[in-house]
């Protein structure tokens, strides 16, 4: 769980691989936040089932897809934004 600026926590699950650039400027992100304990990475190309999970839930086969308490969020320069705006620290 992830604390929020607001106060309200969430649970936070970023799907990505490592060799795609748009994964890699989250990942930073994340680290940067300081929250890299508290994200839960799935793999894509290295996690069975993963990718198929991503789709099932997401609708879509892309990455980074982080989901926000369920809800998915793609696009780097979105994920990057909304931590950026919504998580203390």
């Amino acid at each position: 769980m992830v604390k929020l600026k607001d106060g309200r926590e969430v649970d936070l699950e970023l799907f990505k691989f490592d060799s795609c650039p748009f994964c890699v400027r989250v990942m930073r992100k994340v680290k940067v936040l300081g929250l890299e304990a508290q994200v839960r990475y799935r793999d894509t190309l290295r996690e069975p089932g993963a990718q198929d999970e991503l789709v099932r839930r997401g609708g879509e086969d892309q990455v980074p897809c982080l989901f926000i308490d369920g809800q998915p969020m793609y696009e780097s320069a979105d994920i990057i934004a909304w931590l950026e705006e919504n998580v203390a620290g």
